[in-house]
C-alpha cells in the first residue's frame, strides 16, 4: 500500500495549527487544514507491511493497540496517496460510521501499533482518516439515504453520545424504526457536552451528522431523562427493544478534608457548563475567569480543562497528576505494539505554557486537603508522593517535607469515572456486574432483562470514542438478530 519506499523519501507530518495565544481568544477548532499533496505524501508513507497491526484492535497490556473498529487503513492510506478520495471515503465508511469525530478526538492507537513506528515515526493515520470524511462531506457524497424496506420492529436507544449514534445508525439501516432518548437539550451525548468545541465543533461536526441521521428517518428525542421524566416502563412496552448507551457518567470524587467547600467541581460539570454557554452565546453557570484554577487528574478531560479555564479567562492553572511523568521514549516493559506511554504536550498544555511560561502540570503531587474560608474554596494544600510496594501493591505514599499550599478559587476533578448511574438500570430492573457496569453477555450484549442490551462505557467501563462505536455496532447487529432471527450487519 502506498508508494514504494515512500516511507524512506517523506517524514511524517501533521497539520499545523492555529498559534496558542491566538487561539484561546475563541472556541474555534485549532487544525489547520493540510493541502491534499501533502496528505497524498502521508498515505504514500504506509509500507504495505503484510501484517498490518493499525487495524487489529485489541488490549495489550490493558491498552487498546490497533483500531477497535478495525478501519482498513492501508487500503484508504493508499487511495489517498493515489487520488482516489471517492473510493477512500466508501473504503472509510465500511466501519466507521462517524470517522468526523475519530478523525478529531481518538488518540489514534492505530498510530501506535503502526509497524513503520519500530523504526520512525508512524503514518499520520488520524489525519488522513479526518481528511477523507471532511473531502467526502464538501463534495456532496455524504447525503441521506432513505431506507427502501422497513420491518416494522421499533427500537429505543437510550443515550446519543457515540455507542448510542452508532447503536442507532446500525438499526436504522436494518429497517428498524428507532428513537434515541437524550436527557440533555442538544443530542450527541460526550459528544456534544464532554468534549470543548475546539476539539469537536458542534453545530458543524456533531449537529451536521445528526441532523444527517435524523434526515434518514432516526427519531430523536431530546430533554428525556429515562427513569426520571420519562418512565423506563414505557420503554419496555412500547419498544420491541431496548439498548442502553448511557455511557459511564458516574464521576471518581476525592476523599480529602473541606470537599465541600464551594468552588469544587467535577471535570464534566464544568465542561458542560462552558459548551452550554458557548452554543447559546450566554454566561457560563459555572466559570474560571479570574481564578487560580487548580485540575486534578491527566488524562483528556484534564486537558480540556486546561485549555477551557485558559479560553474563560482564568487567574492562572495547575494539573495535578499523581502518577510520575513518563519518560520520552518507549521503555523496555512497554514495546511495540503497546500503546506508547510517553511524554506529549496536548493543545491544552501547549496553550498554558505559552500563557504562563511553563507546562502546567506537577507530576508525582498528592492532594492532602482543601482550604477555604466562609464555606469558599481559597487554597489546596498538596504533597510530594513516590510509589512504594506495600503487601503486593504498589501504592503512593507522601514524602514528608514536602507539603505546601497552592492558591486556587477553583478546583476540577478529572480523575476519571466509576461507571453508569443507577437510577435508570434500577427502574428497569437491570443488573450491574462488580464494577457496578451494565451487566451484559460478551456476545449477544443481552442484559438480564429479556429484550435489553447495552453498550459502550456503560457496558465496558470508561473507554474511547473508537470503542464506544465499536460496541454500539456490535449491540446493533445482536439486536437485529433477535429482532429477525439472523443479521445482515457487520
Amino acid at each position: 500500500m502506498g508508494k514504494l519506499k515512500g516511507f524512506m523519501e517523506y517524514r511524517r507530518a501533521l497539520p499545523s495549527d492555529r498559534e496558542p495565544l491566538e487561539r484561546i481568544k475563541d472556541w474555534r477548532e485549532f487544525h489547520e487544514e493540510m493541502p491534499p499533496e501533502q496528505l497524498a505524501d502521508q498515505g504514500a508513507r504506509c509500507m504495505d507491511c503484510g501484517t498490518p497491526f493499525c487495524h487489529s484492535g485489541m488490549m495489550l497490556g490493558g491498552m487498546t493497540s490497533g483500531c477497535p473498529i478495525h478501519n482498513l487503513i492501508p487500503e484508504w492510506n493508499d487511495h489517498v496517496y493515489r487520488g482516489f478520495w471517492r473510493e477512500a471515503w466508501e473504503r472509510l465508511m465500511k466501519t466507521n460510521n462517524f470517522p468526523e469525530f475519530t478523525g478529531r478526538v481518538c488518540p489514534a492507537p492505530c498510530e501506535g501499533s503502526c509497524v513503520l513506528g519500530i523504526i520512525q515515526p508512524p503514518v499520520t493515520i488520524k489525519n488522513i482518516e479526518c481528511s477523507i470524511i471532511e473531502h467526502a462531506f464538501a463534495e456532496g457524497w455524504v447525503e441521506p439515504k432513505q431506507i427502501a424496506v422497513r420491518t416494522g420492529k421499533k427500537v429505543a436507544v437510550v443515550g446519543s453520545g457515540p455507542a448510542g449514534l452508532a447503536a442507532a445508525d446500525q438499526l436504522n439501516k436494518a429497517g428498524h424504526t428507532v428513537t434515541v432518548f437524550e436527557r440533555d437539550d442538544r443530542a450527541g451525548g460526550l459528544l456534544m457536552y464532554g468534549i470543548p468545541n475546539m476539539k469537536l465543533d458542534k453545530e458543524n461536526v456533531v449537529q451536521r451528522r445528526v441532523d444527517l441521521m435524523k434526515a434518514e428517518g432516526v427519531g430523536f428525542v431530546t430533554g428525556a431523562e429515562v427513569g426520571v421524566n420519562h418512565p423506563a416502563e414505557k420503554l419496555l412496552s412500547e419498544y420491541d427493544a431496548v439498548v442502553l448507551c448511557t455511557g459511564a457518567t458516574n464521576p471518581r470524587d476525592l476523599d480529602a478534608e473541606g470537599r465541600n467547600l464551594d468552588g469544587i467541581h467535577f471535570a464534566m460539570e464544568f465542561l458542560r457548563a462552558s459548551t452550554k454557554s458557548v452554543l447559546d452565546g450566554t454566561e457560563p453557570a459555572l466559570s474560571a475567569k479570574g481564578k487560580d484554577v487548580v485540575v486534578i487528574g491527566g488524562g483528556d478531560t484534564g486537558t480540556d480543562c486546561v485549555a477551557t479555564s485558559l479560553r474563560q479567562g482564568c487567574k492562572s492553572v495547575i494539573q495535578l497528576e499523581i502518577m510520575p511523568k513518563p519518560a520520552d521514549f518507549r521503555q523496555d516493559d512497554n514495546p511495540w505494539p503497546e500503546w506508547p506511554k510517553v511524554f506529549k504536550v496536548d493543545y491544552g498544555q501547549e496553550e498554558a505554557a505559552a500563557v504562563q511560561g511553563q507546562d502546567p502540570r506537577r507530576y508525582l503531587m498528592m492532594t492532602k486537603k482543601f482550604i477555604g474560608e466562609n464555606g469558599q474554596l481559597t487554597a489546596v494544600e498538596v504533597s510530594m508522593v513516590e510509589w512504594l510496594k506495600q503487601d503486593g501493591r504498589t501504592i503512593p505514599v507522601p514524602v514528608s517535607g514536602s507539603e505546601q499550599i497552592i492558591p486556587a478559587q477553583l478546583v476540577l476533578l478529572a480523575m476519571g469515572f466509576l461507571g453508569p448511574e443507577a437510577q435508570l438500570l434500577q427502574s428497569l430492573g437491570v443488573e450491574q456486574d462488580n464494577r457496578s457496569n451494565i451487566k451484559a453477555d460478551e456476545k449477544s450484549y443481552l442484559t438480564s432483562v429479556g429484550k435489553v442490551f447495552a453498550a459502550g462505557d456503560a457496558r465496558r467501563g470508561q473507554s474511547l470514542v473508537v470503542w464506544a462505536i465499536n460496541e454500539g455496532r456490535a449491540a446493533a447487529r445482536e439486536c437485529d438478530r433477535f429482532l429477525m432471527g439472523g443479521t445482515s450487519l457487520p
